[in-house]
């Protein structure tokens, strides 16, 4: 696959990504969607369900963690690629680095919270890929934190 063509691949597979954040926009939860890729195919799909789930651990990449390796009848997620809305915080890469997963790739930056600037934060095979559609993904959040103030002022 030429460069353009994995550019134009991964920007098509984030915007699966971002329907899932709009999923989750839509029931107010923070609006961060992914989905796992194997073989050109989606084989998961999911968001954040902290709130509905009252768990904290219910992000979006673990959701589609589990979904994939259901799928895929094993936990290892080789060569698998997980497209995602944010960065993932530090509890979402390491269950990426124990999930084994060849590539991770990721819409906008979390400087606060994100996990991935950690050294070993993956594994060490797994590829990365930051910034795919950034702007959409970081307008998401800006606006779902802009309505939320809104609605507590």
């Amino acid at each position: 696959m030429t460069e353009i063509e994995q550019l134009e691949t991964d920007q098509a597979m984030m915007r699966k990504a971002l329907d899932e954040a709009m999923r989750a926009y839509e029931a107010g939860e923070v609006p961060v969607g992914a989905i796992v890729v194997a073989g050109g195919r989606v084989i998961a799909r999911a968001h954040n369900l902290t709130e509905r789930l009252n768990d904290v651990t219910a992000h979006a990449e673990m959701q589609a963690i589990t979904a994939a390796a259901h799928y895929l009848g094993g936990k290892y997620l080789k060569g698998c690629t997980l497209y995602v809305t944010l960065e993932p915080c530090m509890m979402c890469a390491g269950a990426l680095a124990w999930a084994q997963i060849d590539r991770v790739v990721f819409g906008a930056s979390d400087p606060g919270r994100g996990g991935l600037s950690q050294p070993g934060a993956l594994h060490p095979k797994t590829q990365l890929t930051s910034g795919v559609l950034g702007e959409s993904c970081a307008e998401l959040m800006q606006n779902f934190f802009a309505q939320r103030r809104k609605k507590t002022s």
